[in-house]
């Protein structure tokens, strides 16, 4: 599977395509290494073997990529989404890697075939996703059949709501949502249920398609 350097979807820039292209060159440096720890634990237990395919949505500047790219190796493949250009471009500078590639797109209307992927995975980013539903449709739909869509939050539902209240602005109103409600949004998805672990620290949500 090869994709362009970056492939640019659309032109034209909403008000939270605007808000992420602002803050796209210093907001992954608040990430602690106590943080990238977890996210490394978290990632080991998806069992990653060599040659997967992977689908990183709101990939942001590639704070997932490394991790993601030693486990599945030289010949396995990392597609990273994100809706914000300037992002996106500089995601795709960060990792110019034979096997990881970047596009421009919303989650909610992904440029790839039906079964392409073995694992979707979204970090920080499921919360800003304006259409959830959708989002969750399309990861469906690109994977294999066995496939995993993973949320990764390092934060619980009610932080990361104070949080985003107190940035304001565009994700003034971006949560998560609840376990019915996300057991609900995944079986409209069409996965075979899903696995919610929230904690105040975490909220992580696992589904497979059989």
């Amino acid at each position: 599977m090869t994709l362009d350097p970056i492939c640019i979807i659309s032109s034209m820039m909403d008000e939270k395509q605007k808000y992420f292209d602002d803050i796209g060159d210093t907001w992954d440096k608040d990430l602690t290494a106590e943080d990238l720890e977890r996210l490394a634990h978290i990632i080991d237990t998806f069992r990653l073997s060599k040659g997967l395919k992977v689908c990183d949505l709101g990939c942001g500047t590639g704070v997932l990529f490394d991790l993601l790219r030693r486990r599945v190796g030289e010949s396995g493949y990392i597609a990273g989404v994100d809706f914000a250009p300037r992002v996106a471009r500089r995601a795709h500078d960060n990792f110019p890697f034979h096997n990881i590639g970047v596009v421009e797109a919303d989650a909610s209307y992904l440029p790839f075939a039906m079964g392409v992927f073995d694992l979707v995975v979204s970090f920080a980013a499921f919360a800003h996703f304006s259409h959830k539903d959708e989002t969750i449709h399309e990861a469906y739909r690109i994977l294999k059949p066995g496939g995993r869509m993973v949320i990764i939050h390092l934060a619980g539902r009610d932080e990361l709501a104070r949080e985003h209240h107190q940035a304001g602005g565009p994700i003034d109103h971006d949560i998560l949502p609840d376990r019915k409600q996300l057991e609900e949004m995944f079986r409209r998805g069409q996965f075979a249920g899903c696995e919610l672990t929230e904690t105040d620290t975490l909220y992580l949500a696992v589904g497979r398609k059989i």
